[in-house]
């Protein structure tokens, strides 16, 4: 039997996009410039809603409070979850763009903060509606549902949420979840790999107690300034010195709060820490010295109470299926060409919490990134040599108050990665004798089997 290339069988869903683009890129940047913090997306969410219900897809709203869910049931064969977040960061945008965010939202301790599209979730939701746009005015080229998952709060861990407000029961359950991420490496370019993809993210809120006093007269307080700056300074010990050299770990104090006042000794410190880690074993190890060196660095300054540890959220390593994944890679070389897709060495230190979904559904589950950054930024630059040596410190990456995706290039990129990797399962291969195989399978004679998988 002879299969049909992917590329081959992707042409008829990729039919239109150009024509579409005006309209992509003017909601992408309608997107920008309107973010909306985690579990907060109410417009964004309208927004979805009201695009999918004009394609003609199923749509639930309210998923998890703002998760939007698209069904498009096309005929007998495979259920397919394809997936993009929607939150956006309390960051202060600083691109210059001239739909640069000047939103403003409140965190959960109600403070008032800025908030920007600082990790490219615009840019997938973008990407995502123009699939599902495709999909639906293509029903004659493929064949099988389609769930479209828009998850709210993947910065604190929507996907769980969206879990326990009943979503494996109310759509129909996928045999493969499909997700990207857009990245600050050259436009143009993929990036994955099989197994490990993306770390485990675990964050803690650590209260330090002292005793307050007067700065005048520190000898009469216990000062938990002193104490937490040296238990930040402490914790950068932890992968230099406790995790061996080939493994992978992180831990970042990315918040520290004491005091009101320059003169007054305050009664208490709070850390928010960080920590990531690819396997088990080491994160273990991490969770283990951050805790030993609080409680130590306390004791050592004669803090009067033990300290508090309090959990913020925590996302599992993101592992991407083996069999699942050669297939998408597969397929993005055939539609994108040789060169342009490439295995990451090792997995992202970034944390995601899509791959929630196929370990609750038990099916393979594939991330990939796409790139979106300027390729006058890497002027010069191997695109083999970002494997090795990481992003020059000129580009902006996610998180990045400067972090904006060259939205002409990146979104029909993002697009045809999406429907490039489903097309495998979706599409209708034929073979030499007119007879279809709506399996999506090969024999040994170099095709490929799509229904293989190991539980993610």
């Amino acid at each position: 039997m002879t299969v049909e290339t992917t590329a081959t069988s992707l042409a008829p869903l990729l039919a239109g996009l150009d024509a579409r683009l005006p309209a992509l890129t003017a909601l992408y940047e309608d997107l920008h410039a309107h973010p909306e913090l985690s579990f907060q997306e109410f417009r964004t969410a309208g927004v979805v809603a009201g695009q999918l219900r004009a394609q003609g897809w199923e749509v639930t709203e309210g998923v998890a409070g703002t998760g939007v869910v698209g069904v498009l049931a096309n005929g007998p064969g495979p259920v397919v979850l394809l997936r993009a977040d929607m939150d956006g960061l309390p960051v202060k945008e600083e691109t210059g763009l001239p739909y640069a965010s000047t939103a403003t939202g409140t965190d959960p301790d109600g403070h008032q903060v800025p908030v920007m599209h600082a990790c490219g979730h615009d840019m997938h939701v973008t990407c995502l509606l123009g699939a599902t746009d495709l999909l639906a005015a293509h029903r004659a080229d493929w064949h099988g549902t389609v769930v479209a998952v828009f998850q709210p709060a993947e910065e604190v861990g929507g996907a769980p949420a969206m879990i326990e407000d009943g979503f494996l029961d109310r759509f129909p359950r996928a045999e493969v979840c499909l997700g990207q991420h857009v990245a600050p490496a050259p436009v143009g370019f993929l990036g994955t790999r099989p197994g490990p993809v993306m770390a485990a993210s675990d964050s803690l809120r650590v209260t330090l107690f002292g005793r307050g006093g007067h700065g005048s007269s520190p000898e009469t307080a216990v000062d938990p300034v002193v104490m937490a700056a040296a238990v930040v300074m402490r914790l950068q010990t932890v992968v230099s010195r406790e995790i061996g050299a080939s493994q992978t770990g992180v831990v970042t104090v990315g918040s520290l709060h004491a005091g009101t006042k320059e003169n007054i000794i305050p009664d208490t410190a709070e850390l928010r820490i960080n920590i990531r880690s690819t396997t088990p074993a080491v994160r273990d190890r991490i969770l283990a010295a951050v805790t030993r060196i609080v409680r130590a660095e306390a004791a050592a300054s004669g803090a009067p109470k033990e300290p508090e540890f309090a959990p913020i959220n925590s996302f599992p390593v993101t592992v991407n299926d083996p069999a699942a994944t050669a297939v998408v890679q597969r397929a993005l070389t055939e539609v994108l060409g040789e060169g342009r897709v490439f295995t990451l060495p090792q997995a992202i230190t970034g944390s995601e919490d899509f791959g929630v979904f196929g370990t609750a559904l038990g099916v393979p589950s594939v991330f990939w990134h796409f790139g979106g950054a300027d390729p006058a930024l890497y002027a010069g630059v191997d695109p083999d040599s970002l494997l090795e040596n990481g992003l020059p410190d000129t580009v902006p990456a996610n998180h990045s108050p400067h972090f904006a995706p060259v939205p002409g290039p990146t979104i029909p990129l993002g697009v045809t990665a999406l429907l490039a990797a489903a097309a495998p399962w979706l599409t209708k291969p034929t073979d030499t004798t007119g007879s279809t195989d709506t399996t999506g399978s090969t024999d040994t004679t170099g095709s490929t089997d799509t229904t293989e998988s190991q539980e993610s």
